[in-house]
């Protein structure tokens, strides 16, 4: 009596007195079938330390990459926020002159702007206030009336219509000496120009996220294969072809991608949800101004939660391709 190994599409069994098996089919070539019990037992242990430990990177991996594609969707819809609300207002600056009258020259240049098409609110800053949006700078309590202090008149858009900020520009260089319009280009190509640095960084991220779970998976896949390394000769030897035992391998392997992927995946989304939780406790408080000024609302929206979904799968998918091209390299250097 010898123990021999039957292999279906289930997996590997032992038998007592087996027979020749066809590997297709799974049915003895020749002879009576054998009625004695069998224990199902798979070419790749399903529960081990070396798996529970890929499990556990391949959770970590996901949760890095997840928490970069939350990072990325987060300043890319902070960025178009900020963007948005610079592109609908541009600032008429007024320089003091010693032979001017300040006030006529803000009054004039606030009438030419409400004149022009486009325009929906014109809001001239008084002396006081101009004086208060240095105070960040300069502090407080400084007597500034001997500083050239230029005035503000903020113009907001109405958005209906696009206005000629040529016409006003030149207006206002004819007509009010020491006027300038800013449009605000400069500072949101600037802004432009640093979302576009985070979101690039995110991908370079992701992707170094991605290469190290594939490098794991390799060394993981042939580890297995080593510690079942004779009964994966003898499977090969006896006619298994590399694609049943590949798909043997790809099957373990996607399951525990799908364990780390959705651990990592989860608490990416736990950490995102809170974020936004804390962003609402802290509504209607002092801090709001200023976590709503560098992160938004803190929400990732539907898209963001979509796009760590669709990661958890791909590195699932990954594990899987990863783990079945590397059996078929290994099986090829047995041939």
């Amino acid at each position: 009596m010898h123990v021999g190994w039957c292999c279906t599409k289930g997996g590997c069994t032992t038998m007592n007195d087996a027979r020749p098996v066809d590997m297709e089919t799974s049915e003895p070539l020749t002879g009576p079938t054998d009625a004695s019990p069998r224990a199902e037992m798979p070419i790749v242990p399903i529960d081990s330390i070396a798996g529970r430990a890929l499990v556990a990177v391949i959770a970590i991996m996901t949760f890095l990459a997840s928490l970069t594609i939350g990072a990325v969707v987060l300043v890319g819809s902070t960025a178009d926020e900020w963007q948005s609300a610079v592109a609908r207002e541009v600032t008429i600056q007024i320089r003091p002159a010693p032979d001017r009258d300040g006030d006529a020259d803000v009054a004039a240049a606030a009438g030419l702007a409400r004149a022009s098409a486009g325009i929906g609110e014109v809001r001239p800053y008084s002396k006081a206030e101009s004086a208060a949006l240095l105070e960040p700078w300069l502090g407080t309590g400084l007597a500034l009336d001997d500083l050239p202090v230029p005035r503000v008149i903020v113009v907001k858009l109405n958005g209906q219509e696009a206005p000629d900020l040529g016409a006003l520009r030149k207006a206002l260089a004819e007509q009010v000496p020491g006027a300038t319009l800013d449009d605000h280009r400069g500072w949101i190509d600037r802004m432009r120009g640093m979302a576009n640095s985070a979101v690039a960084l995110g991908m370079g991220v992701l992707a170094l996220v991605l290469a190290a779970t594939v490098l794991s998976v390799m060394f993981a896949t042939r580890g297995a294969m080593a510690t079942n390394r004779p009964i994966v000769e003898v499977l090969h030897f006896v006619g298994a072809r590399r694609s049943f035992i590949a798909a043997e391998f790809q099957r373990h392997f996607l399951v525990l991608g799908l364990k780390g992927g959705a651990i990592g995946g989860a608490a990416a989304l736990a950490v995102f949800m809170l974020g936004h939780l804390v962003g609402v406790w802290f509504r209607g408080t002092p801090g709001e101004e200023q976590i709503g000024a560098l992160f938004g609302t803190f929400s990732i929206g539907v898209s963001g939660y979509a796009a760590i979904v669709a990661q958890v799968v791909l590195i699932a998918l990954v594990t899987a391709l990863t783990s079945r091209l590397t059996v078929n390299h290994t099986l090829k250097g047995l041939e």
